[in-house]
């Protein structure tokens, strides 16, 4: 029978899991070359939304990257100032903009992208035992789930 841990574990498991997150993501931002591009994380992380997502509205945006429209319109206006978006009016609605990538944009995301990609293929390669390789597939499927998690309901 499995028996559910406490709410203190519970805690110390979340923290752990936030610090490993953390450092993986530096560490990714490190070996892809992020910290060259002089964009924060937050900016290519819009970025990237509007190369997957493009054209694209910048409440869109703000609801893909789970941030306020005021901070999307600051990553947007940096990314605009770089050449690497633009945005026209919307055909079906002009009060609104579409915002779309530059090719130099796409052209960056793929680069840091496959960074990210290449590293972590690496690190597999060389860290994990063949048999921890079924533990990080179920790891990756339990933190999607957790990122799809909806606490609406007497959550957090």
């Amino acid at each position: 029978m499995k028996t559910n841990p406490g709410p203190q574990q519970s805690v110390a498991t979340a923290q752990g899991l936030n610090d490993a997150i953390k450092r993986l993501r530096a560490r990714l931002r490190s070996e892809s070359g992020q910290h060259a591009t002089g964009l924060t994380a937050t900016q290519l992380g819009v970025l990237a939304s509007v190369v997957r997502e493009g054209p694209v509205t910048a409440a869109r945006l703000a609801a893909l990257e789970h941030v306020s429209a005021q901070s999307i319109a600051q990553s947007l206006a940096v990314l605009k100032a770089a050449g690497l978006v633009h945005s026209e009016p919307d055909p079906q609605d002009g009060r609104k903009k579409l915002v779309s990538a530059d090719r130099s944009a796409t052209e960056l995301v793929e680069r840091l992208l496959a960074g990210r990609a290449s590293f972590l293929a690496r690190a597999i390669d060389q860290v994990l035992a063949p048999d921890e390789r079924h533990d990080l597939e179920k790891a990756v499927e339990l933190l999607e789930r957790l990122a799809a998690a909806d606490l609406s309901d007497g959550g957090i």
